[in-house]
């Protein structure tokens, strides 16, 4: 049998244009982005959208924009036309639409049509186009702007329209589009409507809070009021923006919009960035919600690596994930003790007639997300737990402390507070006293409060009523502080805000004395795939700064020497296996600090003061001082809030006396 040589022929412009469309029109969703995108880059101040059918059946986005001319209006529904790119510097984008691709795949596969009318023109101009044919511009009339109808997407490819989803997930894909863009356009109103959709509309927004007031629009008022700013600048390139308090946290992450140059994108970069900023204050399965905002040079940042413009590379973003870590962390420091606000109000409604009714279900639901990691680490052999040195004290111990007490209510509360960090031992010493609970020594005694402590009667302090987190006034169920304000009253879970206290002491000491390494007699030979040993070889310097040294053994191999003291004696394959996994999914190695911060918490989780530990009123109060001077106390380790406040005129409501 003989074969048919291979014959090249040339595409027609149908097909070519078609070929386009499947790369830039994926769903309805991305026919809203272009042409919105489009508005937008025309100076629109007003964009409406409505769809029919999921988007599938209609599309309709109106502007006052600046609009076209009869001759522009021909030439943009041609293959790669734009005013938006200067052919001398491909690389200078300052627009969100450069390829000139959009409308003439639109066109290619639904019914399009444009009306547009520039301010130059006596009257508007439109144009059909029907599966890739084009109709004759005609006279039309529209006062200003452009309106651009869709209709029947996928008409002339019906492969591509059984792939789509339902018409409610495709609404959903819209207006999560639209979120995102008008998340980083404040000053345009947009409006999204339809048969099948709830409206949406965003108003314009003024003044300087404009982004934070559409942030409210689009967010909630939850996070408007639950999140601090970013400001910062490095070598020109500055990130904006604001990031929720961690307490404000979600199960996925749909609350994290990134723009680059006002463009949203899903860069994994960032992602990894945010995830590292956070990395001390939540639970692996929680996700904090950000808004940010990056600009640099267009030509620092190539924005045409994906057919959608979803995705973007930076020159240097090593340098992009440093600023986005240190900004973030930057800011949730100098929040200080601040703890949502969702908090109080969530209790206020439980404190309803209407709303203690669904009090047991609504714990029952909110539970599993934030429980507390078990005291035993998740996978026992990455290092040895046998004792933790933590452990309430004895009698004897008690006594030994007692002159220690009389020296102030401040010692009372804990060793570890009134002792100056270069008193904690080095995390070799932690690790072993944590191992040999017969050596445990001093340690034992570093931050539980006097065992036979007793609630009394508390006088009202005045001078503390001003304070943040004011007067302590009672303790109730052995487990949970009232604190007094000027306005309110403040509920502390006494174990969490103590966890947090100790935490910040361990890693206080940690930073400043450096990661104890522990060097291994036999180097540790761990075989993997050539592209992941130059990962680690990349990266090997920042591993070292970790207290994990290592270095390629040949081309498939990598030999550890040394390793974190505070890590025990952890499974070296897998560790070194999952942080090549983090090179090659994040760009950055997060899995030791990730586990240093993991032993730390579960000391600190120990070394805390107990629930049903009755604490005097000198303890409270120092617990509530403490609170008030150390940073990210107002949530543990694993992302709950420490306290909850309430106003005492949300307290008067309850009982209708405001």
């Amino acid at each position: 049998m003989t074969e048919t040589p291979t014959i090249i022929r040339q595409l027609d412009d149908a097909t070519i244009n078609k070929i386009a469309a499947g790369e830039v029109v994926e769903r309805p969703a991305s026919v809203v982005k272009e042409l919105v995108e489009n508005a937008i880059d025309a100076g629109a101040s007003r964009i409406e959208i409505i769809t029919a059918g999921g988007g599938k059946n209609l599309i309709r986005i109106t502007d006052d924009g600046i609009g076209m001319t009869q001759r522009d209006l021909a030439l943009a529904i041609q293959r790669h036309c734009t005013s938006k790119l200067d052919p001398d510097d491909l690389m200078d984008i300052r627009h969100l639409g450069f390829r000139g691709e959009a409308l003439p795949s639109i066109g290619s596969i639904a019914k399009l049509g444009i009306t547009t009318r520039h301010q130059s023109e006596p009257h508007a101009w439109e144009i059909e186009i029907k599966g890739g044919r084009k109709g004759e511009i005609k006279p039309a009339a529209l006062s200003k702007g452009t309106r651009i109808e869709v209709e029947d997407l996928f008409f002339s490819t019906p492969a591509r329209l059984k792939f789509l989803k339902t018409d409610r997930a495709e609404n959903t894909a819209i207006s999560e589009i639209i979120k995102r863009i008008a998340l980083a356009h404040p000053h345009i109103r947009f409006t999204l409507t339809g048969a099948d959709r709830s409206r949406l509309d965003y108003a314009a927004c003024k003044g300087e809070d404009a982004h934070l007031v559409r942030m409210g629009q689009v967010m909630g008022k939850a996070f408007r009021d639950n999140a601090v700013e970013i400001d910062a600048i490095r070598d020109e390139v500055r990130l904006t923006g604001f990031a929720g308090l961690p307490t404000l946290n979600r199960a996925n992450s749909l609350q994290q919009f990134i723009f680059v140059n006002g463009r949203p994108v899903k860069d994994k970069t960032i992602l990894g960035a945010i995830r590292g900023a956070y990395v001390d204050f939540l639970a692996g399965n929680r996700y904090p919600c950000v808004v940010l905002f990056l600009d640099l040079d267009p030509h620092q940042v190539d924005v045409n690596v994906h057919p959608t413009k979803a995705d973007v590379r930076f020159r240097d973003p090593q340098h992009v994930r440093g600023l986005v870590v240190g900004a973030i962390r930057h800011a949730l420091m100098e929040a200080g003790h601040r703890a949502t606000t969702t908090g109080g109000e969530a209790t206020l409604a439980a404190l309803r007639p209407d709303g203690m009714r669904n009090t047991q279900a609504a714990t029952r639901q909110q539970k599993a997300p934030f429980a507390p990691q078990s005291a035993a680490p998740a996978h026992p052999q990455d290092w040895e737990w046998r004792h933790s040195p933590y452990a309430p004290q004895s009698e004897a111990v008690q006594t030994e402390k007692g002159a220690q007490e009389q020296a102030g209510p401040y010692n009372n509360l804990t060793d570890a507070q009134s002792a100056p960090a270069s008193a904690l031992p080095e995390e070799g010493a932690i690790q072993a006293s944590i191992q040999r609970p017969e050596q445990q020594g001093r340690m034992a005694d570093v931050s539980i409060p006097s065992a036979d402590a007793r609630a009394g009667d508390i006088p009202l302090q005045e001078a503390r009523l001003s304070r943040p987190l004011g007067a302590a006034r009672a303790q109730i169920h052995e487990n949970y502080i009232i604190a007094q304000t000027e306005d309110g009253l403040v509920i502390v879970d006494q174990h969490a805000a103590h966890e947090r206290l100790v935490y910040e002491r361990l890693k206080k000491a940690i930073a400043q004395k450096g990661i104890a390494r522990q060097g291994l007699l036999i180097p540790h030979i761990v075989e993997m795939e050539e592209e992941d040993v130059a990962r680690l070889d990349e990266a090997k310097e920042e591993l070292q700064a970790l207290g994990l040294s290592l270095e390629a053994f040949g081309p498939g191999a990598v030999a550890v020497r040394e390793t974190p003291a505070i890590l025990g004696k952890p499974n070296l394959d897998r560790l070194v296996r999952d942080i090549a996994d983090d090179l090659a999914e994040w760009d950055k190695a997060t899995r030791v600090e990730e586990k240093i911060h993991h032993v730390a918490a579960t000391m600190a989780c120990h070394g805390s003061v107990r629930s049903g530990r009755r604490m005097r009123a000198e303890e409270m109060d120092a617990l509530l001082r403490e609170m008030e001077a150390t940073p990210h106390s107002g949530q543990c380790n694993h992302g709950r809030p420490t306290y909850v406040e309430l106003k005492l005129s949300d307290i008067e409501r309850l009982f209708g006396r405001a």
